[in-house]
């Protein structure tokens, strides 16, 4: 109710100042005529009036326009007024006056067509913005219940692997193992028979073999260290065994006091070592790889250089601009994202550097370390 009483109260303040504007306007230009009257007929005070006439009923709107109209007819014919009578009109000014009317008529019919179209018009864009801004709203909304969908499966992502790779240590390998000592008890039963023999020992030795890739997978999925040991420590022994078995010089530059990060930052730490060294091994043909990890009292900087071909201009271009890169770049930059921090991917033909820095929360930081030992005693 109030919102419609102040729409009238504009409404009605932009009626009063059309007409104060008409009025104005008009006895400013009869005024300039009267002083000119010596020097020009009234004929020519009729068009010099046109100009007048049409900016009222552009601007001003019909009402205005016919108020000018009669202003002006009335100053021509009775101004200045006599005692007694009106002045009678004679043929050439009767001829004039109508053709100022009729002039004058067109002039305002034209300008009401053109505010009546320039009102639809403006409340078409009135009504566009509005569903602009619907538009915008909704977009926004889904993108982020996409950003909350996104997390959470990351999240599920993570504990699906922790819980695999404690299926994997705690049932499949302790059955293998359980398999390898009978089978070791049994070779040492029929050693006399040297065709068996053969057959037990590379049955042993796959098993060996089994458990070894099962404990592999296992520390892939989730290494043990990173929530017993700590990132420097996980970081370490995952290079030590990339490096075995690519090929791959990986060059791990941490320091000795780089400590604890909250569990959340190192396993996206490490997601991320791990996801660099597996692009640097399948695209990027470099024999070495160097990976940098330092803190300071707000952030964690991880970097990730290798000496290969590089990624293509345009690839690059899409990659930072229109953002279609690969499952795994996705991935990186999402939990970068996540936690707050910024990735950046530099490229040219002498290799590529990946470069993300991620804030470091004291509190959540003192939070993680204070229950670190309790974790690991539980683990234990």
């Amino acid at each position: 109710m109030l919102t419609g009483v102040a729409l009238s109260v504009r409404t009605s303040r932009g009626v009063v100042i059309r007409y104060v504007l008409a009025i104005a306007v008009t006895l400013a230009l009869l005024l300039a005529c009267r002083l000119l009257n010596p020097f020009v007929s009234d004929n020519v005070t009729y068009i010099v009036l046109i100009p007048v006439v049409s900016f009222v009923a552009w601007y001003c709107g019909v009402g205005p326009s016919i108020l000018t109209i009669v202003l002006v007819v009335a100053r021509m014919m009775y101004w200045p007024i006599p005692k007694h009578s009106a002045v009678i009109p004679n043929l050439p000014q009767l001829i004039s006056a109508l053709a100022f009317l009729f002039a004058s008529t067109l002039i305002v019919a034209l300008g009401e067509l053109r505010r009546r179209d320039t009102e639809r018009l403006r409340n078409a864009q009135g009504e566009l913005e509005n569903r602009v801004r619907e538009r915008t709203a909704e977009l926004d909304a889904a993108n982020h219940k996409l950003r909350r969908l996104t997390t959470r499966l990351l999240e599920l992502q993570d504990e699906e692997r922790r819980r695999i790779a404690r299926e994997l240590h705690d049932s499949i390998g302790q059955m293998l193992a359980a398999l390898s000592m009978n089978l070791s008890g049994v070779r040492a039963d029929i050693d006399r028979l040297a065709k068996a023999t053969a057959t037990l020992t590379d049955s042993e030795d796959l098993v060996q073999e089994m458990c070894k890739e099962v404990r592999t997978i296992s520390h892939l999925l989730h290494p043990p260290l990173l929530d017993e040991a700590g990132l420097s420590s996980a970081l370490g022994w995952y290079a030590d065994g990339f490096a075995q078995r690519s090929k791959i010089a990986v060059d791990l530059d941490c320091p000795d006091d780089f400590g604890r990060v909250p569990r959340e930052m190192e396993t996206a730490v490490f997601r991320l070592v791990q996801e660099c060294l597996t692009n640097i091994h399948r695209h990027s043909g470099s024999s070495t790889a160097k990976i940098r990890l330092h803190r300071s009292k707000h952030e964690v900087v991880i970097e990730v250089e290798d000496k290969g071909k590089g990624i293509p201009a345009e690839k690059l271009d899409r990659m930072t601009s229109v953002g279609s890169p690969g499952v795994g770049i996705t991935g990186m930059k999402e939990r970068v994202r996540q936690l707050g921090g910024t990735l950046e991917i530099n490229s040219d033909g002498t290799g590529t550097r990946i470069v993300a820095c991620l804030p470091l929360s004291e509190t959540s930081s003192k939070e993680d370390l204070s229950s670190t030992p309790e974790t690991s005693s539980a683990a234990a």
